[in-house]
């Protein structure tokens, strides 16, 4: 009871932190927002605008990830055996779903300003204003990135990353300003919005291409080997294979299921001490874990590389050893029939 009890705990301080960071970045993307579409009203350039109009992606995804961590956190119930961790990489997608539509948006303006050309002014202030907004965006997202690692949240990273892209875009966004302020050449405010656009796009792309990977439980080898370094450094002589291993991500928690070769004497008590060395070792030191572990005997053909000392049932001496690696984990075979 009091392990539940810390556990909640835990869970609510979490949700927390988790909701404070994200109503920071809305309140500073709000008002960041309003400076950068302040700045492009005074230039009138289509260079800035394709920063504004990143800037209301923003918001909004700042808005539906408020939503999303909040929703996440909720407890299991019937209907979300798995709780509700999936809806984060949902708020991933809207978010990569917007900003792939800004992109294509400014692409299109800025296309249609290589053709009719208008005049900019005061780029200078504008150049000033947009700068300002980039180190402002650029601290916040480093912010939020290592916060999102270090609270295992995609929706916090994801945005925090956004914001990154945002400062980098940001920097470009000045440079140009000021190349077009000293050369004169109007053409450059569509020329370099449309590359802008592009990579608006192609930042898009990458976040919808993530968000669907997770919605349909694509490995994340990054995850998947950190646990199998864990468990090769500390590996135990009793635990002779790990086999049909998977690893899947909902919100904050790791999902984890595989077949552990255990020696063939081991009484029901033994087999349990040894699954929860397991699971409390990966718990420790990568995540908040849900370890679902298939226990198998180990047969005759298991001795060639099995390490457990005095086994009264050993066939053969131990020749050979075999290293937990990603290829040989993840299929559904003990070691001997690889």
């Amino acid at each position: 009871m009091r392990l539940l009890f810390l556990t909640l705990a835990l869970n609510k301080l979490v949700l927390h932190q988790q909701k404070r960071i994200i109503l920071i970045s809305l309140i500073t993307g709000t008002i960041l927002m309003v400076a950068k579409f302040g700045a492009y009203f005074l230039t009138s350039s289509t260079f800035i605008l394709t920063d504004a109009a990143e800037s209301v992606v923003n918001v909004i995804a700042s808005s539906f990830a408020f939503f999303s961590i909040y929703l996440s956190a909720q407890p299991r119930d019937e209907n979300h055996p798995y709780g509700h961790g999936k809806i984060e990489f949902f708020s991933v997608f809207v978010e990569g779903a917007l900003i792939l539509l800004a992109g294509v948006l400014i692409i299109i303006k800025a296309v249609y300003g290589v053709f009719y050309p208008h005049a900019v002014s005061q780029l200078l202030t504008g150049a000033v204003i947009i700068g300002i907004t980039g180190v402002v965006n650029g601290a916040l997202g480093y912010y939020m990135v290592n916060k999102g690692k270090a609270l295992a949240s995609i929706t916090l990273e994801a945005d925090g990353r956004h914001l990154i892209t945002d400062m980098v875009t940001s920097g470009g966004l000045v440079l140009g300003l000021l190349l077009i302020n000293f050369t004169g050449i109007l053409l450059l405010d569509s020329i370099l919005a449309i590359l802008v656009g592009f990579y608006i796009v192609f930042i898009g792309y990458k976040l919808v291409r993530r968000s669907v990977g997770g919605l349909m439980d694509e490995a994340d080898f990054e995850v998947v080997n950190r646990v199998l370094k864990i468990l090769n450094d500390q590996r135990r002589p009793e635990w002779i294979d790990i086999h049909n291993f998977r690893a899947q991500q909902y919100g904050n928690e790791l999902h984890i299921d595989c077949h552990l070769t255990l020696p063939n004497y081991f009484d029901l008590n033994k087999v349990h001490e040894e699954v929860s060395l397991v699971d409390k070792m990966i718990n420790s030191e990568v995540t908040k874990t849900e370890l679902f572990i298939h226990t198998d005997p180990c047969l005759p053909d298991c001795c060639h590389y099995c390490s457990m000392p005095n086994c009264p049932i050993r066939f053969e001496a131990k020749t050979t050893d075999i290293s937990w690696t990603l290829d040989r984990v993840i299929r559904n075979k003990k070691h001997f029939e690889q």
